[in-house]
């Protein structure tokens, strides 16, 4: 909505309107630099986590760790209580049967609480590996029916020899059906070092005694110690058959001591197998992990994760203070393991940041994390420059949380701040042509070799968007340019064939490529300062740049989105006299901006119209100050249709723009070519009367070019035609005038196109020189030396920085103006 300019202040200090207009700014006004508030928090706008569902799962080891600590308290009294008290005090006088049962308890409770505490160790260690990762539970056990069968026949068997050692330096994960959604089998990378779950313990033992399966062993092994435990303390209570007490005054307490130990063995066993039932019942049937993976939303690898957190919480529970587990949250468990030297912790690590970062519920808690940890944000970073086929997912998970952090500004400053950042983002660029040199090329093919469904557009497309989403902050543009080889590759998305633009069925990741390009060329070309200077003339200098953008302009006619982008960028390159040079010496591209601008068959949609206007501004931005693209454009023949599209409300503005700079900036020699613009007389008077502001400002800096192809006789002409009288229209200056005591933003020329047009009706026409001075100009004139502000100085901006300074200075108007009314 058009509003006056800030009324005239006491203070006598110049001040200038600025108010912003999102929606319509343009290159021909100031606008905010900075994007949107939005464009920024897109991400932090999140809903914070209210609740942690593997709050559950920590809960669920306390519990476990209290009966476990319990049993194991209970157990170590028991086993004190019958070394010091029965077999201490009554060793010697203990019935037989008592003595074998008790040593056998003590045994069985020593290889139980054993075997307990290495259980731990090995369920701990078969989490380290994903496609052995697994809870133990009973039935989960006892479904292998031939499980003790095995365990017999495979005793002789010859264990498995590693294959030879390769120079690969890290352990890498063998591929299974559970590892990749696409269940592609990937082979197994040997390595210099042993993986602890396939270390034989033993030799010819076969897989009995490989580490991974000595857990299972252990399980089986404490089950059935608490069993027996359970059956002979029962047995002997039952029983009561301890001897004959009464004429031995020395084992008067020896029954009371049976019966005590007894029952702490009892107690103990009992215990143990509460907690066993307590696992079953919440792992089996509550399906506890099951559930939380699914409230954590991790996907196909979820209980992998989830597995590998419980036990690791359930381990600090068991091994230090039962409330050291309820510490942990899967965000901080992750990011530990993305700095393990395991490749499974890694992918594991990588797999729940992943989730967590694109889940809208727990996004915003999660990149605050991973933001503050300078660590982490470079092992993201080093991630982005694995190559290995074998490291793909974790590759591409690094690079959609990098994505994802960037959307945030002050992440984003951090993510730019690593050293070598931009090297290793471009990294991630592919297009198959190679762009720095043959080293790249036998990488790159070395790679497709080994993979080859090596999947280099997801990648690409990840590369791109962390680019788009730096290139918000001035800093990160110039980085980016700055970088060896990055704005050449991303040049190189640009590029599109012609079979894919005409095609309405075109993949939608290709088109998505192509577009998130574009995007950051724009955001590039539109960087302001030296730095944007410098931008604009690299890119410019790309010799397929502007070819590319042609392509798209002449054959996407059904990627209005494609196209648009396309001629902002043009539009942006053309702040550079250089660059507006080799973009009108591009064949086509000035024909190929007036089609789309002149094009009726397009249907009405906002999206088509915003084509159309974009493609006006790039011709108007062309034009301004360039004679040869002004030749150019006369000699396509468009003046006519110009003239017409005066009367377009979509046209009108851009129209106007473009025949004011071709009558301002043509060679003299194209008077001839440009003597039709003078049929726009009577269309230009009557807009000058619109309410629109905009088109009032661009109407009147057109009426002062179009008149001075018109004599004077002409001129009365056109005011008689239109009905409108030259006093009019001189009260409609000085209201103008009036109206604008200080320049306004959005039309930064309004005063100095009023100033012209004043001019030429004064210019050897005394009557017109009379009613301005009656009319007050004189004293408005005054005001506008006062108020003079740099903003009117310039023809376009970008951002808030002036561009193309006008020849003549405003001031230098309004002496003009003063000395025509002062030879009255």
């Amino acid at each position: 909505m058009d509003q006056s300019p800030q009324s005239i202040q006491g203070d006598g200090v110049i001040r200038v309107q600025i108010t912003n207009y999102p929606s319509s700014s343009t290159i021909f006004e100031p606008h905010e630099e900075s994007p949107t508030p939005s464009a920024w928090q897109q991400n932090s706008s999140s809903i914070s986590a209210g609740h942690a569902p593997e709050k559950k799962l920590t809960l669920f080891a306390l519990r476990l760790a209290i009966l476990e600590k319990a049993a194991s308290g209970v157990g170590a009294l028991g086993f004190i209580w019958a070394t010091v008290v029965l077999l201490g005090g009554f060793a010697i006088k203990i019935d037989t049967m008592d003595f074998w049962f008790i040593t056998t308890i003590l045994l069985i409770e020593g290889t139980r609480i054993f075997s307990r505490s290495r259980e731990l160790e090995w369920q701990h260690q078969s989490t380290w590996r994903i496609e052995e990762a697994g809870i133990y539970s009973f039935r989960a056990l006892k479904s292998s029916s031939h499980f003790l069968v095995q365990i017999v026949t495979a005793i002789f068997r010859p264990v498995t020899v590693l294959r030879p050692q390769s120079n690969h330096d890290r352990r890498v994960k063998e591929g299974t059906d559970t590892v990749r959604p696409s269940h592609r089998l990937q082979k197994k990378i040997s390595t210099r070092i042993w993986a602890a779950s396939d270390v034989p313990l033993l030799p010819y033992a076969g897989w009995v005694f490989l580490s991974r399966n000595i857990g299972k062993l252990l399980y089986w092994l404490q089950l059935l110690s608490a069993t027996a435990c359970v059956t002979l303390s029962l047995v002997r209570l039952i029983q009561q058959d301890y001897g004959d007490f009464s004429n031995d005054p020395d084992k008067k307490n020896q029954k009371s001591a049976l019966n005590i130990f007894y029952g702490l063995a009892l107690a103990e066993a009992l215990l143990f197998l509460t907690e066993k039932a307590y696992w079953e019942w919440k792992v089996i049937y509550c399906k506890i992990l099951e559930e939380v993976s699914t409230e954590c939303r991790l996907g196909y690898s979820g209980m992998v994760s989830i597995k590998r957190f419980f036990y690791d919480a359930y381990s600090k529970c068991i091994n230090g203070s039962i409330f050291d587990g309820l510490k942990m949250d899967l965000v901080s468990f992750a990011m530990e393991l993305l700095s393990s030297g395991s490749s499974d912790e890694q992918l594991i690590g990588a797999r729940i940041l992943q989730k967590f970062s694109t889940n809208p519920e727990f996004s915003k808690d999660t990149l605050q994390k991973i933001g503050i940890s300078i660590s982490v944000i470079e092992r993201l970073v080093e991630m982005l420059n694995w190559k290995d086929p074998q490291e793909e997912e974790t590759r591409r998970a690094a690079a959609e949380i990098l994505s994802e952090l960037a959307g945030q500004k002050q992440n984003s400053l951090r993510v730019a701040g690593i050293p070598g950042v931009m090297e290793s983002i471009s990294s991630l660029l592919y297009t198959g042509r190679s762009s720095n040199g043959a080293a790249d090329e036998i990488c790159q093919r070395h790679v497709v070799l080994d993979h080859e469904h090596y999947e280099f557009s997801a990648f690409s497309h990840f590369g791109l968007r962390i680019l788009k989403k730096l290139a918000r902050d001035h800093d990160n543009c110039g980085k980016i340019g700055s970088t060896r080889g990055l704005l050449s590759k991303i040049i190189e998305f640009t590029h599109v064939d012609e079979r894919w633009l005409r095609d309405e069925h075109v993949p939608d990741s290709q088109i998505r490529t192509v577009k998130l390009s574009l995007q950051v060329v724009k955001r590039l070309a539109i960087t302001t300062g030296s730095t944007g200077k410098l931008l604009r003339r690299e890119i410019s200098e790309i010799v397929f740049t502007v070819s590319n953008i042609r392509d798209i302009l002449q054959y996407g006619e059904k990627q209005s989105e494609l196209q648009k982008l396309g001629i902002e960028i043009l539009t942006s390159l053309a702040f550079e006299e250089d660059a507006t040079e080799r973009i009108g010496s591009t064949g086509g591209i000035i024909k190929e901006l007036l089609h789309i601008f002149f094009k009726q068959q397009i249907p009405t949609g906002k999206r088509q119209k915003d084509v159309r206007v974009a493609a006006g501004e790039a011709v108007a931005m062309l034009a301004l100050e360039s004679k040869r693209n002004c030749h150019r454009i006369l000699k396509l023949g468009v003046l006519h249709k110009l003239v017409l599209a005066l009367g377009e409300p979509v046209l009108c503005i851009h129209s106007a723009r473009i025949l004011r700079n071709l009558c301002a900036y043509s060679e003299p020699g194209c008077f001839l070519h440009l003597k039709g613009v003078a049929a726009a007389a009577p269309t230009v008077l009557k807009a000058i009367q619109s309410s629109d502001k905009k088109i009032q400002e661009v109407m009147i800096g057109l009426a002062a070019e179009v008149f001075r192809f018109m004599d004077s006789q002409e001129a009365d002409t056109v005011f008689d035609q239109t009905s409108i009288r030259k006093s009019d229209l001189a009260q409609e200056l000085v209201q103008i005038l009036q109206c604008y005591q200080y320049p306004h933003i959005r039309v930064p020329r309004m005063r100095r196109f009023v100033i012209e047009l004043a001019i030429w009706m004064m210019r050897d026409r005394e009557e017109s020189t009379r009613m301005f001075k009656q009319l007050g100009l004189e004293k408005e004139l005054e005001n506008v030396i006062e108020t003079t502000a740099e903003i009117e100085n310039f023809n376009i901006f970008s951002g808030t920085v002036g561009i193309s300074r006008h020849s003549k200075t405003i001031h230098s108007l309004v002496d003009t103006a003063l000395e025509l009314l002062a030879a009255v």
